[in-house]
């Protein structure tokens, strides 16, 4: 580390030191004993401009305050059938860790549908599962494997990307937008398999936009991905849908509980029940049914740039299959 970067986390440091006692409360819950880690990942998310980092993490605390992030993990989506309904159509799940002991986390973009529940539900599912991740398997795998871990690994399938994803852009900018403003800089890499055509012509315009620390990040591989995750990851960490020796994937495993999306699996399993032991020692067993709403920050101007990109090359897509009636009704908010 340069000495413009240790200047630059001593200057924020001194920021943060002259917050409101609201503001540290929720910033102890943010860095997790790691308060210096957590300064750099919000001024890498800002190119180390101090003034800029100091606003971004401000934000995200007021963010966390106004929304009572604090205590989304003791707020369960009951009863287990929606929970279950957003397990089945909000593909994501843990299957291990790589072999630095960064956790691995599988996403099935291609196939979640987000259709069996309302919004609020998703995005309050995505939230409770990076705060368990930073506050329960980020500090476990540290204390496994004795050293700090802070980040993880994410695998994106996009098996059964179409042009339908079109009318879900909304609500992933929305999650993708709670992602970059309140947990930047915890992903290390993010590999992407099963690739469809939809996905490259997508890429090839998204990609020069953008910031270059984000491009090398991403790594599109080959097919389901099998051989180049083996180097990072041993055989029973990976995703159920790279084990295959072909490419392609299926929504479920020839096994549920190998199954990372179900919420039959057993870091699903750990996940609720965690969520439900905190809820009843909060609430002394009372637990209400009701999702939790969480306001969504407003995207920034490269990101809307990002979702117009897409928008319009998947209307080119359309029209070039003869598909443009039926996708011309569809409109990107901002979300």
């Amino acid at each position: 580390m340069g000495m413009a970067s240790q200047d630059a986390i001593k200057q924020l440091s001194a920021l943060m030191d002259q917050v409101e006692e609201p503001l540290r409360r929720t910033f102890q819950n943010v860095h997790q004993g790691y308060p210096t880690v957590t300064l750099m990942r919000f001024l890498k998310a800002r190119e180390w401009n101090v003034p800029k980092a100091h606003k971004m993490l401000v934000d995200c605390l007021n963010w966390r305050i106004q929304n009572q992030i604090d205590n989304i993990l003791a707020k369960p989506i009951i009863p287990i059938d929606i929970y279950r309904a957003v397990r089945d159509t909000q593909l994501i799940g843990m299957t291990g860790y790589s072999k630095e002991g960064l956790p691995v986390f599988a996403i099935g973009v291609g196939l979640s549908t987000f259709d069996k529940a309302s919004v609020h539900y998703y995005v309050q599912s995505h939230i409770q599962i990076n705060e368990y991740r930073d506050r329960v398997v980020l500090p476990t795998a540290t204390e496994k494997f004795g050293r700090h871990i802070g980040t993880c690994l994410k695998v994106f399938d996009m098996t059964g990307l179409k042009l339908s994803a079109l009318s879900q852009l909304k609500l992933l900018t929305a999650i993708a937008t709670v992602d970059d403003l309140n947990y930047p800089e915890k992903t290390q890499t993010y590999y992407i398999v099963n690739v469809p055509y939809i996905f490259s012509a997508c890429w090839k315009v998204v990609k020069p936009l953008l910031q270059e620390r984000t491009r090398r990040k991403v790594q599109v591989l080959q097919g389901c991905g099998r051989d180049e995750l083996l180097k990072v990851m041993d055989y029973a960490s990976l995703p159920h849908f790279c084990k295959r020796e072909g490419s392609g994937s299926s929504r479920y495993s020839s096994d549920e509980t190998d199954d990372c999306y179900s919420l039959d699996h057993p870091f699903h399993q750990q996940l609720y029940n965690y969520i439900k032991q905190q809820a009843s020692d909060q609430e002394f067993g009372l637990l209400k049914q009701g999702s939790f709403h969480v306001d969504v920050p407003q995207q920034d101007l490269e990101e809307s740039k990002i979702v117009k990109k897409i928008e319009s090359e998947l209307h080119k897509i359309g029209d070039r299959n003869g598909l443009a009636h039926s996708i011309s009704g569809l409109k990107i908010d901002s979300a």
